[in-house]
């Protein structure tokens, strides 16, 4: 009688020592799953594209849908010119700069220049949507003018000029190809094939060769919130709204290009 007690908790004892094995021989075969599903995430794309790695075979953009005459952010190009406290108008000189150059925007928010693999595959795209209606600026060298002309600044009112510059806005994805197979496969998309986040900016320009966009000059009632916001750091002053959208203290007035004596620079 003894024996048989002594075996049956012996036999016990090995089935609590191989359920307790068990969990560990589960994650022992976790690890090398895990490490297998190692293929190239769409972060690590982009990531890869934009460096160059040495590990790519080749990446390229690949365009899916594209819209002209985009604007770009608002900038301030001239000095503000303060007229506050007069009673009356004043005819202001004013002087400014105007540059534009080809943007790639990544998902993850960086740009790529010309110097990559990728840059030549941005630059090719560029060739697709360059027509004699509109022309773009492919490659990622800057084009600008400079201006000076007399304005109307209001009684009361600070005035500077503002510009926003036309552009071309092709959207797509990028195809990475690697050297070497990861999980079977070496062909990886970022963020997903036929996805439209990827975005390449391509300035259009006039036939003089001058950046083509909207040119206005900027009226702001003095003392009040938006006038006081002309005075803040350049990086912040890039934030500016719209034109047309500065609310009630705002003035803003177009001025064609074709007006303005342009020097392209």
């Amino acid at each position: 009688m003894t024996r048989t007690g002594r075996s049956g908790n012996h036999r016990g004892k090995k089935k609590r020592i191989t359920l307790a094995l068990a969990p560990v021989a589960a994650l022992g075969l976790a690890v090398p799953l895990m490490y297998s599903a190692g293929a190239a995430t769409p972060d690590e794309v982009a990531t890869d594209c934009r460096t160059d790695s040495d590990k790519l075979a080749n990446c390229e953009f690949v365009d899916v849908q594209f819209k002209d005459n985009s604007l770009g952010p608002n900038e301030r190009v001239t000095s503000v010119t303060d007229n506050c406290g007069s009673t009356t108008a004043a005819t202001k000189s004013f002087s400014g700069t105007a540059s534009v150059t080809r943007v790639v925007q990544l998902e993850d928010g960086f740009s790529v220049d010309g110097s990559t693999t990728l840059g030549n595959s941005f630059f090719e795209i560029g060739v697709k949507f360059s027509t004699q209606e509109i022309n773009i600026k492919r490659d990622d060298t800057t084009s600008s003018f400079s201006f000076t002309r007399s304005d109307t600044v209001k009684a009361d009112h600070v005035a500077y000029f503002m510009w926003s510059h036309k552009r071309t806005d092709v959207s797509g994805f990028l195809r990475a190809t690697y050297k070497d197979a990861q999980d079977g496969q070496t062909v990886f998309f970022s963020p997903s094939e036929g996805a439209t986040a990827v975005h390449v900016f391509y300035p259009q320009l006039l036939p003089s060769g001058s950046p083509d966009g909207r040119l206005w000059l900027r009226n702001v009632q003095c003392d009040t919130a938006q006038a006081n916001g002309t005075f803040l750091s350049e990086e912040e002053a890039d934030a500016e709204p719209g034109f047309g959208e500065g609310g009630e203290n705002v003035t803003d007035v177009e001025v064609p290009l074709s007006d303005v004596d342009i020097t392209v620079e």
